[in-house]
């Protein structure tokens, strides 16, 4: 298959391919997503099949209007009229009781769907020049790092989709924070740039499920994506050290060889003695977000064996960060 490359005022062109039954990569304000028509059950398989992605990960329906989410939701309850009020459109995604309309594919045979209106604008005409909501799960190989630029979702899904979008950076470079609204508590399944502290201001109680910081059991049903397998991680193995700098920088020294690489933050650099990529600094956890996954791919291209990364607090956005880390790492944490 030969992938169309578009530019960012193609997006007449983009909605006619998804009008057609194709599957396109748009960017969005969180990471490039990979879009089709939800209500196309063809299209849909597409993307799996492109992104090597597990059926059983439900996928996430954009809308580019409050108006939509009728066509999809069966229950619209006020926490969520709060929510939406307060953080769309933008970096948030909720789950709530979908209608039969929506394809069992979408929400891998759950009762419930997961919907978010990003605030991207190039997002938001495709959709709305589509004429119908889109799924669009992370645009690249299932399991790798996220994309956050135009030039990862060529190398990871040129010549397996239909076309691709370049509309430059992301600007949040991690997928949207999840909560659930099924259950009488809501429920956050995937922390993302809407901290835990941010949604309690605005609905109170709440709930962080134990997969943020744990891993769950591969027979488990789960209804948000990100929660389940082992995801963003570079083809090296990666190591997640929680440590201070200085108890990081002497771990890291001490295993110096060419095959190794550490992953850390800039006030580490001038103890390190052997090859590093920065994320950032040790608290501006929304620039370690933005640049965690390029970051990654980065160290990919290193064609290191082994990635030492320096884990990150769990304050604010921090908690996203490390939630993509301990997944990256496939939990294998070492702590000092």
């Amino acid at each position: 298959m030969k992938t169309l490359y578009l530019k960012s005022y193609e997006t007449e062109k983009a909605a006619e391919i998804i009008k057609k039954g194709g599957i396109v990569a748009i960017p969005t304000e969180t990471v490039y997503g990979l879009a089709a028509n939800t209500f196309d059950e063809k299209a849909v398989k597409k993307i799996f099949l492109a992104k090597g992605r597990p059926s059983d990960n439900p996928l996430i329906v954009h809308i580019a209007e409050i108006n939509n989410l009728y066509q999809i939701v069966s229950d619209f309850p006020d926490k969520a009229k709060k929510l939406i009020e307060k953080f769309w459109p933008g970096p948030l995604t909720l789950i709530l009781p979908k209608k039969p309309i929506i394809p069992s594919i979408v929400t891998a045979d759950m009762n419930s769907v997961a919907v978010r209106f990003p605030s991207n604008k190039l997002a938001q005409e495709i959709i709305k020049k589509s004429g119908v909501p889109l799924v669009a799960p992370s645009a690249n190989s299932s399991g790798s790092p996220s994309p956050t630029n135009f030039t990862h979702v060529l190398k990871d899904l040129s010549g397996k989709i239909d076309a691709a979008m370049d509309g430059g950076n992301c600007r949040v470079g991690l997928e949207s924070t999840v909560i659930s609204l099924t259950e009488k508590i809501p429920r956050l399944l995937r922390p993302g740039a809407v901290t835990p502290s941010d949604v309690r201001k605005v609905i109170g109680e709440l709930i962080i499920d134990s997969s943020v910081y744990s891993e769950l059991d591969l027979k488990a049903k789960v209804i948000s994506p990100g929660t389940k397998y082992k995801h963003y991680s570079p083809k090296a193995k990666v190591v997640l050290v929680q440590a201070s700098s200085e108890k990081y920088a002497e771990f890291v020294n001490s295993k110096f060889s060419e095959n190794l690489l550490a992953l850390c933050f800039y006030e580490d650099i001038s103890m390190l003695k052997v090859p590093y990529i920065s994320y950032g600094n040790k608290n501006n956890y929304s620039l370690q977000a933005k640049k965690l996954f390029e970051s990654l791919r980065k160290a990919d291209e290193k064609k290191v064996s082994t990635i030492y990364a320096h884990a990150c607090n769990t304050e604010g956005v921090g908690i996203a960060v490390y939630n993509r880390l301990i997944r990256a790492a496939g939990f294998n944490i070492l702590k000092l």
